[in-house]
């Protein structure tokens, strides 16, 4: 079975557009590569003063966002009331390895491929053995992906890709800890990825994701624990207090804080669910009241 094809062997317009996707960056970070490399353009060019270190962070960046994606397909299609989102899901989880793998790739690139030095790294440093960790969860769910893997496993394939989550919350943590002052993205990720727990959560309860007044509920508790989670770094990390980080949500003169993105994206998926649950058929009747009408 090809990447752009279902099952059934037949072209996906869904699948071809996800692959295109997931392979976007890699041709980015190639063509910034070509044009801004110190061999090309000695003064950094577009991926700056230090290019490798740009390219290590712009993979390791796209691993999260992939991670992420992987993770919001089943509340989507829940939601959306789309079944054949699913299809895409090991794709997804498949880019976020391989981006993971680039990573770690152009770090020993940019150490000049010493084993021991990088090895010695990751051990000595926290946020590097917790960005391994998490690579390494990522390449045991991409080596169990395959259908042979699926149908070994049984039950307990689901039990061990439910490890997926405690690899979002490692990733979020390194992506924390390896930003350090400003962690403007590494908490829009985290963010995101509560909110996508919530939904896991708000369906386990017995909440249908098809309410958009749960919806709702959900964006907005996502929205007030992305605040949470930026204010409680800042605090523990810098010492800024949490008043001044609680003041900079509502001040809108310079960026739009990670929250409210958060709530955005809540509040988006919320309408999703409105909309779909409208577009709804209207249940058939039974053939008993079908005659009486007759």
């Amino acid at each position: 079975m090809k990447p752009w094809t279902d099952r059934a062997g037949k072209f996906s317009p869904l699948k071809a557009a996800v692959l295109v996707g997931t392979l976007t960056p890699a041709l980015l970070l190639a063509y910034y590569a070509a044009t801004g490399f110190p061999s090309v353009a000695p003064t950094g060019g577009i991926l700056g003063p230090r290019p490798y270190s740009a390219a290590i962070h712009f993979t390791g960046d796209w691993a999260i966002r992939f991670v992420l994606l992987s993770l919001a397909v089943t509340p989507l299609r829940r939601i959306g009331q789309w079944p054949k989102l699913i299809q895409v899901r090991r794709m997804l989880g498949i880019a976020a390895l391989c981006y993971a793998l680039a990573h770690l790739t152009l770090y020993f690139f940019d150490m000049n491929w010493d084993v021991l030095r990088v090895a010695s790294e990751i051990v000595l440093r926290i946020y590097l053995t917790i960005g391994f960790v998490a690579l390494l969860g990522l390449g045991v769910l991409g080596a169990t992906s395959t259908d042979a893997a699926i149908r070994k496993l049984g039950a307990n394939w689901n039990r061990l890709h439910k490890v997926v989550y405690a690899i979002g919350i490692l990733a979020a943590l390194h992506f924390f800890m390896q930003s350090k002052a400003d962690v403007y993205q590494p908490t829009l990720m985290a963010g995101l990825f509560v909110l996508l727990m919530l939904y896991r959560l708000a369906h386990w309860r017995g909440y249908a994701l098809t309410s958009p007044l749960v919806l709702v509920a959900l964006a907005v508790g996502a929205a007030l624990a992305t605040v949470l989670v930026e204010a409680a770094w800042y605090g523990l990390a810098t010492g800024v207090p949490v008043s001044r980080v609680l003041n900079a949500n509502l001040q809108f003169s310079y960026s739009i804080r990670p929250a409210w993105w958060v709530l955005a994206t809540g509040l988006g998926a919320a309408a999703l669910g409105y909309v779909r649950s409208l577009a709804k058929p209207a249940p058939q009747r039974g053939r008993r009241t079908a005659n009486v009408t007759a």
